[in-house]
């Protein structure tokens, strides 16, 4: 396996700023983060940590996207939720790693080491209570999946993953249009299929649907642009063709 190539950089400079776990911190307080931090940058399909894995580092995703799996007693994984950039890695007071973590693309960390962050966030209410910010919207976030998952279409769960991504990478990328964005998806039709809970030949029969009706643009299978997140939004939430393909 690679070891994961170490790359530095300046807050000021830090794409996820205003969205990541020091978003509220101050200048004395990011000066403490800075002196625990290190950045580790890991490949596409490389282990960030196994479950069960000793966790000695927490920290948040600059750029990339990962997938938390979870290996049932039998062997068979399945996926249970992505990292983007901005998300938490790790939980402050936890020895051990709760999921597989892996990069589904080129994934820069911002790290902290472990105990030194816990100490820091004891006597750090900004840290603590973003933290607990993040904590709360991904609990809104898994109880918003849980609909996707358990009472959508396949059109609408291919729309509904598509406005995540979107949505995301525009909060981290302002464009001047705010209603068309453009993306690459991280993720390969086998992989949407594992998420979603579809087969393969569902992907990609929605996938092709939705641009056929020119809901989504393709260039090649992975640059993605949305002329109308209006549309789209509305396609996550009403499928014209009833879910035949489900």
């Amino acid at each position: 396996m690679n070891v994961p190539t170490i790359q530095t950089f300046d807050c000021g400079d830090c794409p996820i700023r205003h969205r990541a776990v020091c978003a509220r911190c101050d200048s004395d307080e990011l000066e403490a983060l800075d002196a625990i931090k290190y950045y580790r940058t890991y490949d596409a399909g490389q282990s960030i940590t196994w479950s069960g894995d000793r966790m000695d580092f927490v920290g948040s995703v600059v750029s990339g996207i990962a997938t938390l799996t979870q290996t049932m007693e039998d062997g068979r994984t399945q996926m249970v939720g992505l990292l983007l950039p901005s998300d938490f890695v790790g939980r402050p007071g936890r020895d051990t790693a709760a999921y597989n973590v892996v990069a589904t693309s080129t994934v820069v960390m911002c790290c902290f080491r472990r105990k030194p962050f816990e100490d820091l966030m004891s006597r750090t209410p900004h840290i603590a209570h973003r933290l607990l910010e993040m904590t709360l919207d991904e609990l809104d976030a898994a109880r918003e999946w849980m609909l996707v998952l358990g009472r959508k279409t396949a059109r609408e769960k291919i729309a509904s993953l598509l406005s995540i991504l979107a949505r995301r990478d525009a909060s981290l990328r302002p464009e001047k249009d705010s209603n068309r964005r453009v993306f690459d998806l991280p993720l390969t039709r086998e992989a949407m299929a594992d998420y979603l809970g579809l087969t393969l030949e569902t992907v990609s029969r929605q996938v092709s649907a939705l641009r056929k009706d020119g809901v989504i643009e393709l260039e090649g299978k992975r640059h993605v642009t949305v002329p109308d997140m209006g549309r789209l939004m509305e396609e996550a939430g009403d499928d014209s063709d009833g879910g035949g393909f489900l």
